[in-house]
């Protein structure tokens, strides 16, 4: 075989060096404070039994091919019909992933004169997908939308192209929010298209789990919603929300839809019977509520509150700066039996090393309890 090109070698020997070196762990058997299944419907054998029966008459095990030539089976409709019911839009259209989603919709809907405004702590298969477009692209400070209103003004000034910004309604690595309403209000006044990523949102915010734009009756004022379907739904795939003719516009451009083999039916039958548990059952809903507001409670008994980022989502960091110490906090707690994980740069700004906790409707009272007073304990040593 041949060696890596030296110039690649030099930056993993870069990232040795700075201890941020990134590798590929086995699953655990820890307690799981780690993983997106914050419904614990990746280990339903309910869901799997919906999804068995949906494809029973169906004994293929690929698509066969992109959505456009042989892929494009049965269930897809079913599923889209019943996305687009669930979250009282007009149109679902199911891509294979989350980034294949993002990037399809970014690099595909802005064109050359338009702009995008995206708040900087943006996911990054947006920021690839943007990458990838005609349009111009900005950052506004995070979560500010006073900050966003100056730059939106003074593009308009010299610029008469399509404004769009995009958020995300969960953050994936400070579990905050944004002042979606008054982003939704700002963006109709001044006859911009707002699109809001889910990802982290679906399964946790609202009365089924439906997300925030849902929750918040802010469907008729945001021009897309991208959801994912790897988090609390337990499966994969990601859909993009909102109206036929978008549908129809990213079937026609969006390259990371028309030049990839379909999800198999299996895996499209695992999102219909994801959406059917979130319409029939609420007490996995519940109980994830249930522990998010424990653990906050926690958070401020044992004076955790200043090192902790506000959140009211199952994503809650504790910011500890530096990648050693970091790391030695989290590698304690695992040895302790819970999985923790460090977030090091450049996943996050340096200096902004953090432990991510992801709660789930079945960590236990205790679990939540033990854990925290774990971290109060080594945060002081």
């Amino acid at each position: 075989m041949k060696e890596l090109p030296q110039n690649l070698l030099k930056k993993l020997r870069d990232r040795e060096a700075n201890d941020s070196l990134r590798r590929l762990l086995q699953q655990s058997n820890l307690i799981d404070f780690s993983s997106n299944d914050y419904l614990g419907f990746a280990s339903q054998n309910k869901l799997q039994d919906i999804a068995d029966s949906l494809v029973s008459h169906n004994n293929l095990n690929g698509a066969t091919g992109s959505r456009l030539l042989s892929g494009n089976h049965n269930l897809y409709a079913t599923a889209e019909n019943t996305i687009a019911q669930f979250h009282h839009q007009e149109s679902a259209l199911i891509f294979n992933s989350g980034y294949n989603a993002n990037i399809g919709f970014f690099s595909a809907v802005p064109q050359r004169g338009d702009v995008v405004f995206y708040d900087e702590l943006i996911h990054a298969s947006i920021r690839d997908g943007l990458a990838m477009g005609l349009a111009k692209n900005f950052n506004f400070k995070h979560n500010a939308i006073e900050d966003l209103e100056q730059k939106v003004l003074r593009w308009k000034q010299n610029n008469d192209g399509t404004i769009y910004i995009v958020t995300e309604s969960v953050f994936s690595m400070d579990g905050d929010s944004p002042n979606l309403k008054k982003l939704a209000f700002f963006c109709e006044q001044h006859k911009i298209y707002l699109v809001v990523d889910e990802a982290h949102a679906l399964g946790v915010i609202g009365k089924k789990g439906e997300g925030m734009v849902q929750s918040l009756n802010l469907t008729d004022k945001v021009f897309a919603q991208i959801i994912t379907f790897g988090k609390a739904l337990g499966c994969h795939g990601a859909a993009i929300l909102g109206s036929e003719a978008l549908k129809s516009y990213l079937v026609n451009f969006a390259r990371s839809l028309i030049y990839t083999t379909a999800l198999p039916p299996h895996t499209v039958a695992l999102i219909q019977a994801g959406y059917t548990l979130l319409n029939d059952e609420t007490e996995h809903l519940i109980n994830l509520q249930r522990n998010i507001n424990h653990f906050k409670s926690n958070i401020i008994d044992l004076s955790l509150d200043t090192i902790f980022i506000p959140s009211n989502s199952a994503i809650q960091c504790c910011v500890i700066e530096g990648v050693l110490k970091v790391k030695k906090i989290a590698s304690q707690l695992q040895k302790q039996g819970f999985d923790v994980k460090a977030i090091l740069s450049p996943t996050v700004p340096l200096g902004k090393e953090r432990l991510r906790f992801c709660l789930h409707s079945y960590n236990t009272v205790s679990e939540i309890e033990t854990v925290l007073k774990l971290v109060s304990k080594l945060v002081k040593l």
